[in-house]
């Protein structure tokens, strides 16, 4: 049986490119919840602090993910990472969680 993979992380960049960013996140967003195996794929941009972002993706097995990171919309949003004065990204890999319902 194919094992889950979850991906959380902090992507902090310029705040005075949040809305660029904010725009550039939507487009990935609805191209990757398109694909096949993708659960979840979520941008989510910080209230308090503009420069920063979370990152939440739920893939069903490792080969819907390595299906992701070969697409030309990943792609096109990482040449775009470039001009958002990326400071810092930190993304963690999760394989094989068990899941139980909190509400």
């Amino acid at each position: 049986m194919a094992e889950s993979i979850i991906v959380t992380g902090v992507i902090d960049i310029d705040p005075d490119q949040r809305e660029a960013a904010i725009a550039a996140t939507h487009t990935v967003m609805e191209a990757t919840r398109a694909e096949d195996g993708c659960e979840l794929y979520v941008f989510s941009a910080d209230t308090a602090d503009q420069g920063r972002f979370y990152v939440s993706e739920q893939w069903r097995d490792q080969a819907a993910m390595d299906a992701h990171m070969a697409s030309p919309h990943l792609a096109a949003f990482m040449g775009a990472m470039g001009e958002f004065g990326v400071k810092s990204a930190s993304l963690t890999k999760w394989t094989g969680a068990t899941a139980e319902k909190l509400m």
